[in-house]
């Protein structure tokens, strides 16, 4: 339940708000696939997950390089 009523950011909203306008034009439209997408996206918002889920999409922080090297770089000139 604290999912649900924290961390609400326009992003959130704004797939809130489109969820539902998609699901208001598939029940208006009588369109099983715009009334299922609107579902999703409307429920997405509200258990506040995307795509790859909570936190899914992470970068791990821990590199496993060490140390970084300067790069050389050749300068090449055109004879025209």
């Amino acid at each position: 339940m604290k999912t649900i009523l924290e961390g609400w950011n326009f992003i959130r909203i704004l797939r809130l708000v489109l969820g539902v306008g998609i699901l208001v034009q598939g029940i208006t439209a009588r369109d099983g696939v715009s009334i299922f997408l609107g579902f999703a996206l409307g429920g997405m918002a509200v258990a506040n997950i995307g795509c790859c889920g909570a936190g899914g999409c992470a970068v791990n922080s821990s590199s496993t390089i060490t140390k970084t090297e300067d790069i050389q770089y050749e300068e090449v000139v055109s004879n025209k």
